[in-house]
């Protein structure tokens, strides 16, 4: 997932990034236009200090195959093409620092510019390829005394937003924190579901701590799927339903927002922006009564 916009502040205690150079140890296609990259970080320059939820920045530029890309993209912006960033599908007791990345889509009259560090992660075969990143940042990470403010976390995801709650969840089984989490995902179909196996393992293995809940908008048969499936898009019945307590819960959202070009569009056309996934979720938990102090969002678009 690239992240591109976080509506948190910047966490306390924050750490100076560190530039590392990666080596790509292995690449796998989680959905047609999404793969994990496995990442081989130099110790040397720093220590692999992060938490699970955070996220390290690619620049473009290092790419020479991206330098006329990089060009033409800053003639027609006018400045220069910053660093690209992506949330962590590690967690931090993994062996190796992993990021699925989606092959971002541009779609004329939707999207202004077209993707350019994306297309190259996803399927460039890097296998094996050098690269730097800079980690760690970002404040979408379970507060430390999580467990004295909640015994629920609800996950609500969509599409590569489930990257980074993903590795939020399994840190949390491996640290043996008394939470129980309930992962909500929307995607369009079955097949774009990210880590489909490997939630219902750890649903499986920790069947009293973790629950998984899928909701698919263009299935003409969820129920084939399993009672764990429904149809349409979170809705907040169905949110209502995932938070008996909402006292005791804290709340992670993690998906596409309005960008900033939405709101320049919007003001050209005079006409308000359209809601997306993250405006959408925030309007029904607000109706749910849930304060913001207990809602933790990262929005990407």
């Amino acid at each position: 997932m690239g992240r591109r916009m976080s509506a948190e502040a910047t966490p306390s205690r924050a750490k100076r990034p560190v530039e590392y150079e990666a080596t790509v140890t292995d690449l796998r296609m989680e959905t047609h236009d999404t793969a994990t990259l496995w990442l081989e970080l130099d110790a040397s320059a720093g220590p692999l200090d992060y938490k699970a939820g955070q996220f390290i920045n690619i620049d473009p530029h290092q790419f020479r195959s991206l330098t006329q890309q990089c060009a033409y993209l800053q003639e027609q912006k006018g400045r220069k093409e910053p660093p690209r960033s992506y949330s962590l599908a590690s967690a931090p007791h993994e062996r190796h620092v992993a990021i699925t990345v989606k092959d971002e889509e541009f779609i004329p009259g939707v999207t202004r510019y077209p993707p350019l560090l994306s297309p190259l992660l996803v399927h460039g075969r890097l296998v094996g390829a050098k690269l730097k990143v800079t980690g760690f940042m970002g404040p979408y990470v379970l507060p430390d005394d999580v467990a004295e403010r909640a015994d629920h976390v609800l996950h609500v995801v969509a599409g590569s937003g489930a990257v980074p709650n993903f590795a939020i969840v399994k840190d949390a089984l491996h640290r043996g924190l008394k939470l129980r989490h309930t992962f909500l995902a929307s995607n369009k179909t079955w097949a774009d579901i990210l880590y489909r196996e490997e939630l219902a393992a750890l649903e499986r293995a920790a069947p009293d701590r973790v629950r998984v809940v899928h909701t698919l908008t263009r299935e003409t048969d969820e129920a084939k799927y399993g009672p764990q499936v429904r149809k349409g898009r979170v809705a907040e019945a169905l949110l209502r339903e995932l938070l008996p307590a909402p006292d005791t819960c804290l709340v992670y959202v993690c998906g596409p927002a309005i960008t900033p070009w939405d709101r320049r569009k919007a003001l050209e056309t005079r006409t308000p922006a359209t809601p997306r996934f993250m405006e959408a979720v925030l309007g029904h938990l607000h109706e749910l009564g849930i304060p913001d102090k207990r809602i933790k969002r990262e929005a990407y678009g």
